[in-house]
């Protein structure tokens, strides 16, 4: 069984189906979910999903690489070279098969049957689906107008009940006449409940269960459920047949209604159901037991979810256990039955969560002794049908129907328009048809829609089996490649699995007789190298012995071949106008044309789409800039001096002008850059027209201009402070001088009392006239003996 999802644009919801009542959620797949399925074949491959597309060109693929990588997604396989043409990549579709318009019939007009009246359009559709590729289906819904009614009134007939059924008995006249104002073909009947006899009265003796009401009262023996009228369009019988009604007891408070509900729901003949709107009205001022409480009274058997009625009388209350809510829910939608709870306000909380579980149904408050009985049931029914639920089931080959629960609400009886997609995940088994439908729920129309699964491509119809193509006849030959018989393997189905791996066919799987299997990179299957897959399904091992690869090249900015070239066996292939290993070279000179249409000015080669000045002086994308050149510093003066100062010529344009490089500012002369080897730089020292200096470096950085700017001018002493500066050295030499003279004057003082002083105490001083004894004269006399004073 295929995976079918079906979802309303409308509702937002998805619904996804298996065929086992589950609902699951798809995980999105991330990466190539084409070369991750390993598909050997064209229909396995256009199973994985709408992208995937199979290449039967014969001579796609190359050495080493295995027949599944001719499964990938469409651009992808164009890129590796596989024809358009050559490409398989089936797509489904839908045919209408049977389109009645919706009637479009008012209040008064001519009866209809109900057989007669679409309310919902198309009826029949076909489709053809493939894997992964939704189908849209439009369905149109308009309620008619004056549509058929058919009401069940089903009232709990316990012993505090009893003022209710007084009221009760007069119900169907009065209840004809205001369903007349809903439509004018409207029937009505009746049926009532107690409790199970073999529960609450075990222990009872048998008077008690003839009359098992206190005191005087005659009171009816209990029973489970009674179908008092069949549904018929005679208020007056219903009347009567009510008024003839009983009332009966029972020892615990819940009651046995859902024996009774599920008896209505599945007696259609019983009960006189027509192929109509069905309305069950289910009346009580207690709670209800439920799958499991039978026990209490030695009943095991889970309801069969059958008719059991004999003289109108269910007859197995004895035997089966009560049904479970969600038994309930099955049989009340497949019998399309709306059902009204109207319960006192003490069970409100009880019915209203019962109500979230039955879809369709709602609850009203019953009045204690049921007199606003009609206006509820206009009420409940007046909300009811504003709500239209959908209910797809999928009918299986082995006549399973499997139901999927859905929803959507909307405002009636406007006509609504709802997009439905349906989506096979993967193909059933053997790829048989199979149908799904799809009802407004309270309503017996549906669309039919009949499954036709696209499992396999349209080659393989011209398949050639035992072909000799494929090893002496060991496989099929379909879609460009074999699909090998049961037990073989290899592109050409060559060995047997039982051989693929030996040492004889190993050796023919080392390169150079080495001792690396396909270089590390695959497996040896049949003598024959088969490259593994990477994570990355964009990246792929090829050759004879998985020697090659395509990701493992040169690259530059980070990107593969530069993004200009294909990798092929670890070298770039490069696209045309580039070259170099990375393909990072352009031969486009288109970039490197100056304003005068010379290449780099004529003073440099273009190379690889950039302009080298063979002439240092010059920079530049096209050699035209030349930052040491005469007259740099005047060309730049007017734009440094509006952006650095907000003076000069071009103060006033200087925005739109002298936008043309990065302005950096300086605190002194010290802080600007000095010349590099890197990039030429030209000191400048100008002056303005206050005769103030600035000074500014100007150079190219690659193609950015940058000029540093000391921020503070140099400017000359004004004509307004010379006579003040002057006044203050004049001030300050003769002050000196003064001081000077001052000191002098001290100092001659000085010297003439330092004088008198030596002169007083040379006078004052006694000298003694004796020879130091001591005292050796200096001066030596020799005489020569030979002299003799001649």
């Amino acid at each position: 069984m295929s995976l079918l999802r079906a979802r309303s644009t409308q509702c937002g919801r998805s619904i996804i189906h298996n065929g086992k009542h589950r609902v699951i959620i798809l995980a999105p797949i991330t990466g190539n979910e084409c070369i991750k399925a390993n598909a050997l074949s064209c229909g396995e491959c256009i199973q994985v999903g709408a992208k995937c597309g199979w290449c039967t060109d014969t001579e796609f693929l190359k050495q080493g690489e295995p027949t599944s990588a001719r499964c990938d997604e469409l651009e992808s396989l164009m890129k590796r070279g596989c024809d358009a043409a050559r490409i398989e990549n089936p797509h489904g579709g839908q045919r209408i098969l049977k389109n009645k318009a919706v009637t479009n019939r008012k209040k008064g007009a001519e009866k209809l049957r109900p057989e007669d009246i679409t309310q919902i359009q198309p009826q029949k559709l076909s489709l053809n689906l493939r894997s992964g590729e939704p189908q849209n289906i439009k369905l149109r819904f308009k309620r008619a107008e004056d549509y058929p009614i058919d009401l069940y009134y089903l009232m709990d007939l316990s012993y505090s009940m009893k003022d209710d059924l007084e009221n009760v008995k007069n119900l169907g006249t009065s209840l004809m006449k205001e369903m007349s104002k809903i439509t004018s073909d409207f029937r009505i009947g009746f049926g009532s409940f107690v409790e199970k006899t073999v529960m609450p009265y075990i222990s009872t003796t048998p008077a008690k269960l003839l009359n098992p009401c206190t005191g005087d009262q005659n009171c009816t023996s209990p029973f489970s459920y009674k179908n008092v009228l069949k549904l018929t369009s005679n208020g007056h019988q219903f009347n009567s047949l009510v008024g003839k009604q009983q009332i009966s007891g029972n020892l615990d408070s819940p009651e046995g209604g859902f024996d009774a509900i599920m008896q209505v729901a599945v007696c259609g003949e019983h009960i006189g159901w027509r192929n109509v709107t069905r309305l069950l009205v289910f009346s009580t001022d207690a709670g209800f037991h439920f799958a499991g409480d039978g026990k209490l009274g030695g009943i095991v058997l889970p309801n069969d979810g059958r008719c059991h009625l004999e003289n109108n009388m269910y007859t197995m209350s004895h035997y089966y256990d009560y049904p479970s809510i969600a038994h309930l829910v099955q049989k009340l939608s497949e019998n399309n039955i709306q059902t009204i709870f109207a319960v006192t306000e003490e069970f409100q909380p009880v019915y209203k969560e019962l109500k979230n579980l039955i879809p369709k149904s709602a609850v009203g408050t019953l009045s204690a002794n049921s007199s606003n009985v009609i206006n509820l049931i206009v009420d409940a029914y007046n909300v009811s049908p504003w709500s239209f639920f959908i209910k797809i089931s999928s009918r299986r080959s082995d006549h399973h129907v499997s139901p999927i629960a859905c929803c959507f609400l909307f405002p009636m009886p406007s006509q609504v328009s709802f997009n439905i997609n349906i989506t096979a995940q993967g193909c059933p088994k053997q790829g048989k048809p199979e149908s799904i439908k799809i009802k407004p729920l309270g309503f017996t129309e549906e669309v039919e829609i009949l499954l036709n699964f696209i499992c396999e491509c349209d080659c393989h119809k011209q398949g050639i089996k035992n072909s000799d193509m494929c090893h002496n006849g060991n496989g099929t030959f379909e879609c460009g490649a074999c699909r090998c018989n049961k037990g073989r393997v290899g592109r050409q189905c060559e060995c047997r699995k039982d051989e693929v791996s030996t040492e004889d066919l190993d050796k023919n799987c080392r390169k150079d007789n080495g001792t690396d299997i396909c270089s590390n990179n695959g497996e040896c299957v049949c003598g024959t190298c088969e490259c593994k897959k990477r994570d990355n399904p964009e990246e792929r091992y090829s050759g004879k012995f998985c020697e090659c690869d395509n990701f493992n090249c040169d690259r530059s900015n980070n990107k593969l071949c530069g993004g200009h070239g294909r990798c092929e066996c670890r070298v770039c292939i490069c696209d045309a106008n580039y070259t170099g290993s990375a393909c990072d070279c352009s031969l486009d000179t288109s970039t490197c044309l100056a304003s005068n249409k010379q290449i780099c000015n004529g003073r440099g080669n273009c190379e690889c789409g950039t302009c080298r000045c063979t002439d240092p002086k010059f920079q530049g994308p096209t050699c035209e800039i030349c930052p040491t050149c005469p007259g740099v510093c005047t060309e730049h003066k007017s734009c440094v001096q509006c952006r650095a100062f907000g003076t000069g010529e071009k103060k006033d344009t200087c925005e739109r002008d002298c936008s043309y490089f990065n302005l950096i500012k300086v605190k002194d002369r010290d802080k600007l850059p000095q010349p590099v080897q890197a990039f030429p730089l030209m000191h400048c020292k100008e002056r303005d027209a206050n005769d103030c200096w600035f000074y500014y470096t100007y150079a190219v950085n690659n193609t950015e201009k940058e000029v540093h700017v000391v921020e503070t001018l140099e400017c000359p002493a004004g004509p307004d402070i010379i006579p003040i500066v002057a006044g203050v050295v004049t001030g300050i030499v003769l002050i000196g001088l003064a001081l000077l003279l001052i000191w002098k004057l001290l100092m001659i003082i000085h010297d003439r009392r330092e004088f008198a002083k030596f002169e007083k105490e040379k006078m004052n001083a006694k000298w003694d006239t004796g020879e130091n004894p001591i005292y050796k004269s200096a001066v030596t006399t020799v005489i020569n003996p030979k002299y003799e004073g001649k």
